[in-house]
């Protein structure tokens, strides 16, 4: 007789995650002061940052350690409308940052961030089309593994680069600081008010599961096959190339998402944004959480994000290694995470003694953990 690890439930799974999306949609309820709430809104941030890795490395199996490429250019143009909210076409047309490095005329890519809309499809499209073709060159070229993960870590410090030495444009080091929240539909949006918290909210709760019912599909189950032995996948006739470019360009979506969101809360963007060790981090958060898990990748941010919010000021640079220790050990112990570990625990428990449990063959075979975990 055989007993299913409750983990691999669907329906235990989407009552889990209807459980966790209540108890974010409900922290408002409790939480009255903006600046809190303010700091669990960038929590769901990098959340959702975690989600784009676990989507790409775990069920993927592409290490994409540039991940900041799409969350800084996203950040980069919701900054540039957002300033551009606070210019006037006629009388005030170009930002002070750009008066100060002497030029006159506002440049011509600054010009579709007049509109609004317009500026916010920019944010999105242009990461996730830069993640179309940079994807299609490596994935034709069977460009895997850590190969690939160099080359995103060097294009990610390229874009850093020109972000800094394009001074008269984006402010160089000085980064982009619009001087009002955003405004939309003649509307603005406190950062610290329960309507952005709602929005990040919201859009959280709609990537990860369209996330969810992405990898249950069937493209989501070739990705998943992909990860074990793309050459068989090859043999079976599906274009690999074109599966990993989907799935790397969904999940710079989802970060260009996440950077769009970051810059209506913080109201700031930096060369920072781009920095290697911030797209590592996301890394980190994936491998703690659990890469085969959505839901585990994103607590993983949680509490990574949140240790070092309320124990960082408290141990300094001790802390960094605190999280690399932390890490280690998952790592070796734990090589699907945390979310591993409930795996582990729950199927220990759904073993009856005296009775064999044959594992589920799909799974044994290909490597590929259950669709949707």
């Amino acid at each position: 007789m055989t007993t299913r690890n409750l983990y691999h439930s669907k329906p235990a799974q989407w009552a889990v995650y209807g459980l966790f999306f209540l108890a974010i949609a409900g922290i408002p309820a409790f939480v009255s002061d903006g600046f809190l709430l303010n700091q669990f809104a960038v929590y769901g941030i990098y959340g959702m940052l975690a989600l784009s890795i676990s989507l790409c490395w775990g069920f993927g199996g592409i290490l994409n350690l540039g991940q900041g490429i799409a969350f800084g250019l996203a950040a980069y143009g919701m900054a540039m409308t957002m300033q551009m909210q606070s210019q006037d076409p006629d009388s005030n047309p170009i930002p002070p940052f750009m008066l100060n490095n002497s030029l006159e005329h506002l440049p011509w890519f600054w010009q579709p961030f007049w509109s609004t809309g317009g500026g916010i499809v920019l944010a999105l499209v242009v990461p996730t089309l830069f993640y179309v073709v940079f994807g299609t060159l490596m994935f034709r070229a069977r460009v895997s593994g850590p190969f690939f993960a160099i080359m995103s870590l060097a294009m990610l410090s390229a874009f850093a680069t020109l972000i800094l030495d394009m001074q008269p444009y984006t402010n160089g080091a000085n980064g982009l600081s619009p001087p009002a929240p955003l405004s939309l539909f003649g509307t603005d949006i406190d950062p610290y008010g329960p309507t952005a918290y709602w929005i990040v909210c919201g859009l959280l709760i709609a990537v990860t599961v369209g996330a969810k019912l992405l990898t249950q599909s069937k493209f989501g189950l070739v990705v998943q096959a992909l990860r074990g032995d793309p050459e068989r996948v090859r043999f079976l006739g599906y274009n690999v190339a074109l599966y990993e470019t989907c799935i790397y360009a969904i999940s710079g979506f989802i970060a260009a998402l996440a950077g769009c969101l970051w810059v209506m809360l913080i109201q700031y963007v930096s060369p920072a944004q781009l920095d290697p060790t911030f797209s590592i981090g996301m890394v980190i958060w994936a491998g703690i959480g659990g890469r085969l898990s959505l839901l585990g990748a994103i607590l993983g941010a949680f509490l990574i994000q949140g240790g070092q919010s309320y124990l960082g000021d408290q141990f300094l640079a001790t802390w960094l290694l605190v999280l690399g220790a932390f890490f280690i050990v998952v790592v070796r112990f734990l090589p699907k995470g945390l979310a591993g570990l409930l795996e582990k625990v729950l199927g220990a428990l759904a073993r009856q003694p005296g009775k064999h449990t044959r594992p589920d063959l799909p799974h044994a075979i290909t490597g590929a953990p259950a669709a949707g975990e």
